[in-house]
């Protein structure tokens, strides 16, 4: 590497320490002389008026419901509406991200009245259509929302990319905090983005500005899973982390990623990924750079990654390292980090955010260090916190991590904010909300011995601060409902996915085992050629979705004896099958492999072909017949409508084959696709409930969900037709172009296919809440059909 080069990004490093050398030398001095003590009791005694309140026992029962824990996310919201403090709890936390997030100052009177707005919009979204669980950041509520603003190929590319991430991380890595993390980068660049946006801004400009943040934010924030967490974990062994490190490192120095070079071992197809993405992402961020922000982009990236790496080099069991060692890296990376967003979207230069940014980094660095100082020392991370808990008897010099904490707060409040009295009121409402929520998850006896720890070297100030934790109210905040929402929604989709799965393949498995067909011995016949081509057909490799749909809605939400329903169950693969002969035949699609395997009518001949799609269907009647268990009204009535599902089938395969070498409208398209996909899975859907006697709304709401989610599946078919792999689909891709079909693709081309597919994927996903049921299976299944590869 150019040394000229290293030696630039030395100098840089250690401009960067001084700058954060000089702020602890002025922490130091105030923790030393204790002078921030009496100025941030007076803040206390001043703020207390507003949070500790004595309502008599008549004020108190008028006030009505009692207060739900926060973890009920829904019931919080609405009891906050209804005690009159929705509106100020969304102020001070909307309050806290600007200052946060944004660098901004509270006394500004543009930025008072964007967060009044902010608060507003807010407030209306919560509160408005109280229980839609659509808006309760589902796939679907976020795509309507790319929408509205016309970012929906956006949108979609976001999707594939998480999911993809997702995929790769490995175990040993929180999937759940990676997803979380890369989320919050993505919503902190677009919040960044949309504050910098003029009034005057275009339609179409604001498009274009919102595409590029959110590709911006998964680019920066793809750093946190594959570079942060990745070299915490112990995925890489010690010469890799070296490996890993020197290439991160000279990415920044040089600017141009290296080649990876020769990567052995059980990690090289995620190294191969992860520098493959990466390597994508560096240069997305770096097309978007301007000239005059560029050189400050690679300086403060620089800053942050190696004040990383010199925090990550240290260990516990050394007890030399001084304060300075502790304290300088996290003042430096902890405001690198926020420092750098604005650089990302090459925001112009501004001296106050950049202040402001530098200076309140280190404070919520402490805070989160304090939180996670237990996990931490798990691990044996250092940190201010656990370095204290373990040397603090030994080392008489350390300065105590929770009384510079408090130093840091009074000198955001007074120096850097100048004693602005609503940024005074929402710093301390952080403090002791962070101090609440930590004696709350360690309990009681634990919190207190902490306490006696670290701020026992000042019992008058502890006192207040403890009276405090003890008895005010209205300071938590919106942000940490959101992320402790967001936690259990992303465990909850996860294990909701594993059921989903292990579901699929544990039906999938019994239904495979009750299809096969016996043969009835007949002397009279020479060979019996139908039933082993049927045979044949069914131990095809098929996802057995229909049987699988009705055998989970059956069983586990109608509460149908699993037993009685085997014949139904038979009789749903035996018409799809049935389906699949035909349309694989020269008449029709022409086909020569399915499922992997030659088609029938290569194995046989078409004859044979035909006749033995014929069987499987008046098997699959004659097995619906045989629904003994059930009143013999419902199964006429069942048998019924899948005679007429049948006659629909039919008739979509029809307008298929009359479609051939015509261009199709989109209704038209609609239409034959419900016939010929929609009509099989809502049959999967309805026949359970007929069996069940369920109401007719259900069944409509039903019937809703699987024509569109017919509809979605289909359009992924045709998309997979023209950029599937072969070996994942088991059958010739291209087939659509070659029969001269209209198709989603030709009519709407990939990207509009893509965005007509997430226009149903939607529609179905909102029906489900129409479903008075458990609809888990249901919402993964639609998320399967959109995210598959065969």
């Amino acid at each position: 590497m150019n040394q000229e080069l290293i030696k630039n990004a030395d100098t840089c490093y250690e401009l960067a320490e001084q700058k954060a050398a000089h702020y602890f030398q002025s922490l130091y001095v105030q923790v030393s002389q204790q002078n921030y003590i009496p100025t941030l009791t007076n803040d206390l005694h001043s703020w207390k008026h507003n949070h500790i309140h004595h309502y008599p026992l008549l004020s108190s029962f008028l006030r009505g419901k009692k207060k739900p824990d926060p973890q009920e996310y829904h019931n919080y919201i609405q009891w906050l509406e209804y005690t009159g403090k929705l509106e100020p709890y969304l102020d001070r936390s909307i309050s806290y991200i600007f200052m946060r997030d944004l660098g901004k100052s509270l006394d500004s009177i543009n930025t008072q009245n964007r967060i009044r707005r902010v608060v507003d919009s807010l407030k209306t979204h919560l509160t408005t259509g109280r229980g839609d669980k659509s808006k309760d950041f589902s796939v679907a509520g976020l795509y309507r929302w790319a929408q509205k603003e016309g970012i929906e190929t956006t949108f979609i590319w976001l999707m594939n990319k998480l999911k993809t991430v997702s995929a790769n991380i490995p175990k040993g890595m929180n999937a759940e905090h990676a997803q979380r993390k890369l989320i919050k980068i993505i919503a902190g660049v677009l919040m960044h983005v949309i504050e910098e946006m003029s009034s005057e801004i275009t339609p179409v400009e604001r498009t274009q500005k919102l595409d590029n943040a959110i590709r911006l934010g998964y680019s920066y924030g793809l750093t946190y899973p594959f570079i942060d967490d990745l070299l915490d974990s112990e995925i890489l062994s010690d010469k890799e982390k070296k490996q890993y490190s020197t290439l991160i490192r000279t990415t920044l120095i040089t600017g141009s990623v290296p080649k990876l070079g020769e990567w052995t071992g059980k990690t090289k197809d995620l190294i191969r990924y992860i520098h493959s993405e990466l390597r994508s992402a560096f240069e997305y961020i770096k097309s978007h750079q301007r000239p005059e922000t560029l050189k400050s982009f690679f300086e403060q990236s620089y800053v942050f990654f190696h004040s990383q790496e010199v925090d990550r080099e240290k260990d516990l069991s050394n007890s030399n390292y001084t304060n300075e060692e502790l304290y300088i890296p996290i003042i430096l990376k902890s405001s690198s980090s926020r420092l750098i967003v604005r650089s990302v979207i090459s925001a112009p230069e501004d001296e106050g955010f950049d202040s402001r940014t530098f200076f309140y980094g280190l404070y919520n660095q402490l805070a989160d260090d304090f939180a996670d100082m237990f996990d931490d020392m798990k691990e044996g991370a250092v940190t201010p916190y656990t370095y204290y808990l373990k040397y603090h008897d030994k080392r008489s010099d350390l300065i105590n991590p929770f009384e510079l904490y408090w130093a840091v707060i009074s000198n955001l409040i007074h120096n850097v904010y100048h004693s602005d009295s609503k940024t005074c009121e929402v710093i301390l409402d952080r403090a002791i909300n962070g101090l609440k929520r930590f004696k709350e998850r360690m309990g009681t006896e634990k919190y207190n011995e902490v306490m006696n720890l670290f701020a026992s070297e000042n019992p008058k100030f502890n006192r207040v601060i403890q009276r405090m934790v003890r008895k005010a109210d209205d300071v938590d905040f919106f942000d940490k409902l959101l992320r402790d929402h967001m936690i259990v929604i992303l465990k909850n989709e996860r294990k909701e996915q594993d059921d989903f799965l292990d579901t699929i393949e544990t039906v999938r498995d019994q239904i495979n085992n009750i299809l096969k067909i016996p043969k009835v011995e007949n002397v009279s016949l020479l060979k019996d050629p139908i039933i082993d081509a049927a045979n044949y057909s069914l131990e095809g490799d098929g996802k057995r979705l229909r049987p699988i749909m009705t055998w989970v809605m059956g069983v586990n939400e109608y509460g149908l004896n699993q037993s009685a329903i085997v014949p139904l169950l038979r009789s749903l693969e035996y018409m799809h099958t049935a389906s699949l002969i035909f349309d694989d035949l020269p008449a029709q699609d022409n086909a020569s492999t399915r499922r992997g395997r030659p088609t029938l009518h290569k194995v046989y001949n078409i004859a044979i072909a035909e006749l033995t799609g014929l069987f499987l269907t008046q098997k699959a009647i004659e097995e619906q017949a045989s629904l003994d268990e059930f009143d013999s009204k419902t199964v006429l009535n069942l048998i019924q409508y899948s005679a007429h599902m049948t006659e629909l089938m039919c008739k979509g395969q029809a307008m298929d084959l009359e479609s051939k070498g015509k261009q199709l409208t989109l209704e038209q398209l609609n239409m034959m696709c419900f016939y010929k996909t929609g009509i099989a899975f809502e049959a999967s859907l309805i026949m359970p409930a007929i069996l069940a006697n369920k109401k007719e709304f259900e069944m409509e709401a039903l019937k809703k969900f699987a024509r569109h989610a017919g509809i979605a599946f289909q359009i992924k078919d045709d998309l997979l037709d023209v950029e599937g792999d072969l070996l994942l689909m088991g059958k010739p891709i291209g087939k659509d172009a070659e029969n001269n079909n209209s198709t989603f693709v030709s009519i709407l081309g990939k990207e509009g296919a893509r965005k007509e597919m997430w226009e149903h994927y939607c529609l179905a996903m909102e029906t489900l809440h129409e479903v008075p049921r458990n609809t888990a299976f249901l919402k993964h299944l639609l998320n399967y059909i959109v995210n598959r590869d065969h």
